[in-house]
């Protein structure tokens, strides 16, 4: 059996964190598709900011705040919908059920999800799966396809950046 597709990028800085949501915003301007995308991680990892510089690679100008007391933020953008959440603060996953959760996975549209394992059992299976951890002074995401849609678009990011894939296999 194959290793899954994955990318493992190192972050420096906020200014690289930035960079990478931009950099995976360019990519996504030119996919068709809708994606369900788990951020993962500790507290105060960046996966606010990396949402950040992803809405503004996709032409957000205004303030990107974490959605936590709200749950979801959507943003309208060249005709997409991107729907930002932040589960940190939800109490039980069945509270999804009652805000309408399924509402905001439309075909088309992107979800970005910050805590996805607070709503265990209620969310679908992302698409891509981004984990950002310490890596020294800085942070480390890994990027890995959560279904065959996600490591479509992973491979589609990396030759819209020039990376190579490890675990793409041949």
């Amino acid at each position: 059996m194959s290793e899954p597709i994955h990318r493992s990028v190192y972050l420096a800085d906020e200014s690289a964190t930035l960079d990478l949501g931009a950099s995976l915003a360019e990519a996504l301007r030119e996919w068709p598709n809708g994606l369900v995308v788990f951020l993962e991680g500790n507290l105060g990892a960046g996966k606010t900011t990396l949402c950040r510089g992803l809405l503004r690679g996709l032409g957000h100008s205004g303030a990107v705040k974490s959605p936590t007391y709200t749950l979801v933020e959507p943003y309208e953008l060249g005709g997409r919908t991107l729907n930002h959440f932040d589960l940190y603060r939800l109490g039980d996953p069945e509270e999804l059920e009652y805000m309408g959760i399924r509402d905001y996975f439309k075909a088309g549209d992107v979800c970005v999800i910050e805590w996805p394992e607070r709503g265990a059992g209620v969310l679908p299976e992302p698409d891509l799966r981004v984990t950002v951890t310490v890596d020294g002074s800085g942070r480390r995401a890994r990027l890995q396809g959560g279904t065959s849609l996600g490591e479509q678009w992973l491979k589609h990011w990396a030759d819209f950046s020039g990376l190579e894939m490890p675990g793409a296999g041949t």
